[in-house]
């Protein structure tokens, strides 16, 4: 874009430019910095710095790809595409801001070979069809916020204001660009601009209706300036705004967490801590301070939380906002050495209690998030200040985990034993045969819930047909401690735990094979930070690699519709989606049917984060709408691969009334019957 000639009559034009900016720039620093950076740098140590290059090309896909933007691209939701175009909008302003504000690239012949004149026309023209299709996306934009009003654009309240400042300055500075250039033209300035579709034709009918060059000239200046102030005006309100995500969604993809999505943080200073969990500004990491400025307040992750869509009152969007909040509130005074968080607290203030406790830390919002924020470990982390530090927790919690300390595991009431479910099976102990080459931990609730108990029993019978080598630890077997960790008691998981690897340790297994997903996830993604380091594989692998090698051939029919289930700790969070599909497939008599919120955007069965003892605190049950999912289909059986999500459509089915109607069944269970086992 052609600026003016000078400024005041005298200076060059490119002085003001630069001093403008140059106080403009300060100023953003300066905003960042006390705003954000001193801020986020109040919470604990994080190490995210390891590996940097693994770091910085996983990154680049999420922030110039957009690619966790547009995995929501729908036919009914295509405000990702929008987004897509306005980010690359973005950054093709930007680059003509650096070469024909600061770079004078289309007039300097010192910069005329960082484009060629015909590069420079090209430029201009996609720039000017640019503007064209930014103010029809912006409109569409608005149409869609105010009109239209999705539901996740529901939960933005306290941000609407913004969003149409930022919208009108977008708009705005489209329509600076286009009459700068237009007023430039009718002024009887050459260069790209004359010759520019729109600018151009819009500058000559100006200049063929009459339009003084004078006036023309003056109106040109005072549109560059214009889109230069309003450039300048962006960069300070950035900071001040949920668009901060601009800034902070690049370093949270680079800085997030290289292991499975499912594995929390394990605190190494239990034994010495003054305080246990988060409830403080400076108790939270500083990943998790960063996270409420990459939040971009669009609701994806709430609109996608099945505690959310049940009726209950947590949203993981405000649980980071109303941190980031808490931190904008009361670290200023921090930074500065005074403390007043305990008049201006986080907990009953921005976050309530029964909001954390509502978490099934199923992960659907870390999998929604655009950019890159990790709802659950902050949630679990004051769950840990609820549990450890406060004692306060839902009665129905407190009994599960008195369970798990008293009985060492979390099923009260209980009258069998490890190793009731495998009388008459022949199973063998390790301690009966430690030459094992596999060990089959069967967990809590196959072990000791009676339904569950079939599950086991067919495990050791595909296992048996298949002549795999393998053992149990029976009455040796402990609780994990997951679902004490998912509830907040770290330091009962961590005893629990090292019993555990201590166990495994003195028996030498290096194989572990798991019935429960959620075993398998904290034996094989969490043990390792308490040096437990073993092969630990969930049966659906396993047993999905022994039909493949032929080591077990599924022949009896078994006429059934069979709609899968993802579990949340198999498929989400560890990313375990086609081995139980094979399973399925492999069965004959069996039609695999896909529900439509399946893989990535599975809902939750309603017992994760330790709901499967936890009582829910309000609105519908989330198994009685996953069930309500399952029925949608026309399929009559629910197939599962997790004991968890086997009890809640149990009972969802009978909550319905369907029971002989609609069943569910382990996949275990159907490949058992299939083998005649």
């Amino acid at each position: 874009m052609a600026p003016p000639e000078n400024l005041f009559g005298a200076l060059p034009v490119w002085v003001g430019a630069y001093v403008l900016s140059a106080l403009a720039f300060t100023a953003a620093g300066i905003v960042l910095y006390q705003r954000a950076v001193r801020l986020i740098l109040l919470g604990r140590p994080s190490i995210r710095f390891d590996q940097p290059l693994k770091r910085l090309v996983g990154a680049l896909p999420s922030v110039f790809g957009q690619r966790k933007v547009l995995q929501s691209v729908s036919l009914r939701d295509r405000a990702g595409l929008a987004h897509f175009f306005i980010f690359w909008g973005f950054i093709s302003f930007f680059l003509s801001y650096l070469i024909f504000i600061y770079g004078d690239s289309a007039w300097h012949p010192f910069s005329s070979k960082l484009l060629s004149p015909t590069g420079v026309k090209v430029f201009v023209w996609y720039l000017e069809v640019l503007v064209a299709a930014f103010l029809a996306v912006l409109a569409w934009a608005a149409a869609r916020r105010w009109v239209a009003r999705p539901r996740r654009l529901r939960f933005d309240l306290t941000q609407r204001p913004e969003a149409a400042v930022i919208l009108l300055l977008i708009a705005s500075l489209m329509v600076a660009t286009l009459l700068a250039g237009a007023f430039h033209v009718a002024a009887g300035g050459t260069g790209p601009e004359a010759a520019s579709p729109i600018g151009g034709a819009i500058g000559r009918l100006m200049a063929e209706a009459g339009l003084p060059r004078d006036i023309a000239n003056g109106l040109h200046g005072l549109f560059w300036w214009l889109h230069l102030g309003i450039i300048l005006g962006f960069a300070i309100y950035i900071p001040l705004s949920k668009h901060m995500h601009i800034l902070g969604a690049p370093v949270s993809f680079f800085m997030r967490p290289l292991e499975p999505r499912g594995a929390l943080s394990t605190p190494t200073d239990l034994e010495t801590a003054e305080q246990f969990g988060a409830s403080r500004v400076q108790d939270f990491t500083w990943k998790e301070l960063l996270d409420g400025y990459a939040c971009a307040v669009c609701g994806r992750c709430t609109e996608a939380c099945p505690a959310s869509l049940s009726g209950k009152i947590l949203s993981p969007m405000h649980i980071v906002e109303n941190l980031k909040e808490h931190l904008l509130e009361t670290g200023p005074a921090l930074a500065k050495g005074r403390d007043e968080q305990e008049a201006k607290p986080l907990l009953g203030r921005w976050v309530q209690p029964e909001a954390v406790w509502d978490c099934l830390t199923c992960g659907a919002c870390v999998q929604e998030c655009p950019v890159g924020v990790e709802h659950v470990q902050t949630i679990v982390d004051v769950r840990r200040h609820l549990v450890m530090d406060k004692a306060e927790m839902p009665d129905s919690a407190r009994s599960a985990l008195q369970s798990m300390e008293q009985r060492g595991h979390p099923w009260r009431g209980t009258t069998f034993t490890r190793t009731t479910w495998a009388e008459g099976l022949g199973v063998n102990t390790l301690a009966e045969h430690p030459q094992a080459g596999v060990l089959l931990w069967v967990g809590c609730t196959a072990a000791l819930e009676k339904r569950s108990q079939a599950v086991a029993r067919s495990m050791a019978r595909v296992l048996q047909r298949a002549g795999v080598d393998f053992a149990i630890l029976g009455d040796e077997e402990g609780c994990t401690g997951d679902p004490a960790r998912r509830m907040g008691n770290e330091y009962l998981y961590q005893i629990m735990a090292k019993q555990n690897i201590e166990t495994l340790r003195r028996y030498n297994v290096r194989k572990v094979l798991t019935l429960c997903p959620h075993c398998f996830n904290v034996m094989k993604n969490e043990y390792p930070h308490l040096g437990g380091l073993f092969e630990v594989v969930h049966y659906s692998e396993f047993v999905a690699e022994l039909i493949g090698q032929g080591k077990l051939k599924p022949a009896v029919p078994v006429e059934a519709a069979v709609a899968y289930h993802d579990s949340c700790y198999l498929g989400r969070q560890n990313g375990v989606y086609d081995a139980p599909r094979r399973i399925a497939s492999a069965i004959p008599g069996v039609r695999l049917v896909e529900m439509e919120r399946r893989r990535e955007r599975g809902f939750c069965c309603g017992a994760g984060g330790g709901h499967m003892w936890v009582e829910e605190s309000r609105g519908t049950r989330v198994n009685h709408m996953r069930t309500g999912q399952f029925l949608e289909t026309d399929a009559d059986t629910v197939g599962v691969s997790c004991p968890f999500c086997l009890q809640m459509f149990t009972e969802g089915i009978g909550s319905k009334g369907l029971e002989g109607k609609k069943q569910a069944r382990d996949l275990l269970e159907v490949l058992d019957e299939s083998l005649g086992t």
